[in-house]
């Protein structure tokens, strides 16, 4: 098993979809406290582990989870997987090229090799 903290969103940055999510986009659907999945590559039936704190800080949507998988663990202890993703419903948005997403309701965060946000990353580890 192994814990870590990371980011699967980041604010203000571009992804490869030519998406934006801006600070708050979040916030409804946090508020609403409903449990939210922690996935292998965005499979809905591949549960690897457990995210304990979900939150919007200044830089993005902050991940702490547990990886209780032991191959997934194992990539992520190593170091081998350092992706983060989220699964999302667009509850408002705006503009084209950028798209400014400015609503999402949050149905889950995945450990995925390759994120649509480079930046959006495992940035701390804890082997337990």
């Amino acid at each position: 098993m192994v814990r870590f903290a990371g980011y699967a969103s980041v604010f203000d940055r571009v992804d490869r979809g030519g998406d934006v999510v801006r600070a708050g986009a979040f916030a409804a659907s946090l508020a609403e406290r409903r449990a939210v999945p922690l996935l292998w590559q965005h499979r809905p039936g591949a549960m690897i582990g457990v995210i304990e704190a979900l939150a919007e800080d200044r830089r993005g949507l902050r991940v702490v989870a547990r990886v209780t998988h032991p191959t997934a663990a194992a990539l992520v202890a190593r170091g081998a997987l350092t992706g983060l993703s989220f699964g999302y419903r667009v509850r408002a948005a705006r503009g084209a090229d950028p798209r400014e997403l400015t609503a999402l309701d949050l149905a889950e965060v995945s450990l995925v090799a390759m994120p649509m946000q480079p930046l959006a990353r495992v940035i701390q580890v804890v082997k337990e």
